[in-house]
Order: C-alpha cells, then sequence, then structure tokens
C-alpha cells in the first residue's frame, strides 16, 4: 500500500500533463536553481526546482538538492543556507537529469532572469552529452513590460510589491513559486498575451515565415555557436550564415519584414546546420561555405572587396619598385599584386613598415615623391638606389625578401585554441607559412608535448585576405586568446 500512495498522484499528474498538451494549451515549467556561483561553464547546480503551472493550476512540482561534485564558497553557503554537508548525498546531477527533460518537455521554460537559469541547466547537460532546448519566457523582462514604473524588478523587491508570502528566500522552490506567482499576476491581463507570444516565440512574425517553416522547427534549432544553411524545395543551399546562437539568429531573419526576410519567405524550404563551438571558426567556415556554395541571397556576401593592394613593378632603371593603390578590376590584372587590404591607410603602414625594416628607398616605394636622393637616404635608412649608389641587383634581392614578407601577412607560424563543440573538446586553428591553413579539434584529455603534432587533426582550408582579415579582427577582439607558438 506505501508503495501506491506514494506514486499513484504522480501517475494523475502524468496524465493531467498530457491531457493539457493535447488540448494545446500553454503549459510553463517554472525553474529555479541555486549554484555554486554565477558562471554556468565553471559553476554547478546546488538545488533545482520546478513548478509547472498552466496559467490556472499549478499540476506538478519538483525539487532536488544536487551534489555539485564540487566547493560551495562560504559566502554561497551564507546567501542560500546549502552547506556542503547537506548535498554530500544528495543525488548527482545525472540521476535527476531524466526528470527534468519529463518535467519540461512540451512547457514554456520560465525562470526569474531566464538566461541565468537556461544557461546552468544547458551546461550541466552538456556535460552529459546531452542538448537541452526549451522555449523560453524571462519574468523579469515581462514584469518590466507589465508594471512599468517600478524601482526595482529583482525577485526581492517583486515580491514585496505584491505581498507574496515566501518562506525561505534563495531556496529554489521557495523562490520558483514565487516566480510562478509574478507570472500568474502577468498572465491574469489580456493585454500581455500578444508580449508573451512574442518573447516565447523569439520575435519571430508568423506571417514572414516561409510556408515549410513552422515555430516547432525553429525552437528545435540548437542554441550553440556555428554555421546554419537555409535550402529551397531542391535541397540547394540559398543562404549561409553563422551565430554564436543559430536558434536566435535564424529567429532575427522573420523578425521583421526585409528585403531579405522576403526572399527568405519565399525560397526557403529547410534549415540545417552545423556547430562549430569556436565563433572564430563559424566565421572561417561560413566565408569558406560561401566562396564554395556560392548561395544567391549571400550575393553581397560572396565577394569581399579589397580595393585597395601593393603591386610591384620595374622602374625605367630596372628597380623594383612598390606602391600601395587602387585600381579598378581591369588595370588590376595588369598589375603584380603582392598583398590586399580593405584601407588604403592599411595598405600604406603595412609598406612604411617594409620600407624601414629592409632600408628601402622611400621615393621608390612611392611614400616620398621628388627627385635625386629620398627622405630615407638622409637618414641613413636607404642605401642610396635613388641617386644610383646602391646595385640594382642588391637592392632588387632586398627588394624581393621585403615582397615575400609581404606576401606572408602574418610573420610567425602558430595555432589558435579556442572552445570546442563539446564541454572536453577544444578547437585549433592553424596559421603556417604566413596564412591560414585551416581547421580541427581535439579532446582537451589528448596527450601532446609539441604544437606541431595536432598538424593531423588539421582540415585544409585556402587561406585568403578576408580570411586573414577575419582572424586578425579576431585576435584583436579577443586579445586573452590562447596562442601557441610554432618554432
Amino acid at each position: 500500500m506505501m508503495y501506491c500512495y506514494i506514486w499513484y498522484p504522480k501517475i494523475i499528474k502524468i496524465h493531467e500533463k498530457e491531457e493539457h498538451l493535447s488540448m494545446k494549451k500553454k503549459l510553463y515549467a517554472v525553474v529555479d536553481l541555486e549554484t555554486t556561483g554565477g558562471r554556468a561553464s565553471r559553476d554547478r547546480i546546488t538545488e533545482v526546482a520546478i513548478v509547472l503551472y498552466d496559467g490556472e493550476t499549478i499540476i506538478d512540482t519538483f525539487e532536488s538538492l544536487i551534489n555539485p561534485e564540487t566547493y560551495i564558497p562560504y559566502g554561497i553557503t551564507q546567501l542560500t543556507g546549502i552547506s556542503q554537508d547537506m548535498v554530500q548525498d544528495a543525488p548527482k546531477f545525472y540521476e535527476v537529469a531524466k526528470q527534468i527533460v519529463e518535467m519540461t518537455e512540451g512547457a514554456i521554460f520560465v525562470a526569474h532572469n531566464v538566461r541565468f537559469d537556461y544557461s546552468f541547466l544547458r551546461a550541466e547537460f552538456s556535460r552529459l552529452g546531452f542538448t537541452f532546448t526549451r522555449k523560453q519566457l524571462c519574468t523579469v523582462r515581462l514584469s518590466r513590460k507589465a508594471f512599468p514604473g517600478l524601482a526595482s524588478y529583482s525577485l526581492a523587491k517583486l515580491i514585496q510589491h505584491f505581498s507574496i508570502p515566501v518562506n525561505a528566500r534563495h531556496r529554489a522552490m521557495a523562490d520558483a513559486k514565487a516566480t510562478q506567482e509574478i507570472l500568474s499576476y502577468i498572465l491574469n491581463r489580456d493585454e500581455h498575451q500578444d508580449q508573451i507570444n512574442e518573447m516565447v516565440n523569439l520575435g519571430i512574425k508568423e506571417s514572414l515565415l516561409p510556408k515549410n517553416i513552422d515555430l516547432e522547427k525553429i525552437h528545435a534549432l540548437p542554441e550553440d555557436c556555428g554555421v546554419y544553411y537555409f535550402h529551397d524545395q531542391k535541397g540547394s543551399v540559398v543562404y549561409v550564415g553563422k551565430s554564436i546562437n543559430i536558434k536566435k539568429r535564424v529567429a532575427e531573419h522573420f523578425s521583421k519584414k526585409t528585403e531579405k526576410a522576403s526572399k527568405l519567405q519565399k525560397y526557403v524550404h529547410d534549415i540545417s546546420y552545423e556547430r562549430t563551438g569556436s565563433e572564430l571558426i563559424a566565421l572561417l567556415y561560413e566565408s569558406a561555405e560561401i566562396k564554395r556554395l556560392r548561395p544567391p541571397i549571400n550575393r553581397a556576401q560572396r565577394v569581399r572587396h579589397f580595393p585597395y593592394f601593393i603591386h610591384a613593378y620595374l622602374n625605367e632603371e630596372g628597380y623594383i619598385c612598390l606602391e600601395a593603390c587602387k585600381a579598378d578590376s581591369k588595370t588590376r590584372k595588369k598589375l603584380e599584386i603582392i598583398a590586399e587590404y580593405p584601407s588604403l591607410n592599411r595598405a600604406k603602414n603595412h609598406l612604411n613598415a617594409i620600407v624601414r625594416k629592409f632600408e628601402l628607398c622611400s621615393r621608390f616605394c612611392h611614400i616620398h615623391a621628388g627627385k635625386g636622393a629620398c627622405f630615407q637616404y638622409h637618414l641613413k635608412q636607404c642605401h642610396g638606389a635613388c641617386i644610383g649608389a646602391e646595385d640594382m641587383d642588391l637592392y632588387n634581392d632586398r627588394v624581393g625578401e621585403a615582397m615575400e614578407v609581404l606576401r606572408t601577412v602574418f610573420e610567425n607560424d602558430f595555432l589558435i585554441i579556442d572552445q570546442g563543440r563539446e564541454e572536453a573538446e577544444k578547437s585549433v586553428v592553424l596559421i603556417k607559412e604566413g596564412k591560414y591553413k585551416g581547421f580541427g579539434y581535439f579532446n582537451e584529455n589528448d596527450q601532446w608535448t609539441r604544437p606541431d603534432e595536432l598538424y593531423d587533426l588539421i582540415t585544409p582550408y585556402e587561406g585568403n585576405p578576408e580570411t586573414t582579415r577575419i582572424i586578425q579582427r579576431f585576435l584583436n577582439q579577443n586579445p586573452s586568446t590562447k596562442i601557441l607558438k610554432i618554432v
């Protein structure tokens, strides 16, 4: 009889959930977590609570302490009351993972600051090799729209504002039920239904969706970094894009009426994707795929424009001259182009650096105009080619060395190590002989002693001025990126 007593109510609740889903009635899984810190990639969950709510009635609840398998900082214990001793015999996350999946399946994931709770659950599931994806709703954002003018929209202030009885703040179930109460206040106002639908559906306007693409297909996309493809009815790729959040970026394509949105609505029949983990690899892979597939809607991105360049030519005396300039496509075909740049300033700065490094003639490199001895000669930084004082062959040999450096955009060989697609995986990008050579992945637990041992993991890709620009910009914006120099 004891077992019947324990399990019978749960069976009834599961049937209630199935009945709600069959009636297409919205279900909200209101979630609150307590954690060891504020970063999902580093910290772990210590407690989870879920309140399953249909907008009128709570139809199920779940709560459990979680053994985080790591140290709980003293400040966290002071805030939540959850100590190391309390979680010592608690289940580990993998032991409750299935129940969390079943409780939230088919429901809208709700939390106060949903990004926090959702990211922690996604990180925990990712460690188990499972992708956790749910529609989301944030009661912080909703409260700002529903109750404008409040001094604060923190959970504590809203609890105080609505006089919600709470027995144990900063414990998961107490905070989850308080969040559910706030949600109920919002749901009771009909004028907020459109706002709720817009947030849940990522701002998508259903009227802009292609005929064969529904909201469920977009919600099923991963919230991971990678490259996505839009296919037409024949399966051909009509558009390639990249994002650190594939689902969010795809949704944005159908949130506003634009010329591109109209094309997508007309031609898109299916969506596929490739997870990359690394934003840098997503940028490089997108560039390669656009050039390989030449999708018609990517027309503006198929050819990156590098209108400025450094070219070489022989003057009347037989000396090799260098010049940074711009020319039309017809003229460019007749020139020996050494390197290409997105701006004239960048081309001139690079040429200036080369002139100083190799002690070239500034007049023969079009840095200073005029006749006779160049400015660098007066500074004893030019050997006098401009006045015939340096042998032509010696000078041209030095210019040849300079041209090789100009062609070699990166001076050193190195590997860029970035995050991978899974918890224990890392990505690697190879720069060799001054150019981008490709990327690959490895397990961070793999044993290797020299950077060049990673070469076999690299899938080769061709470097070009665009990939150079992508890598330079990424490294400039992410100075803490791990770099392994290859000696």
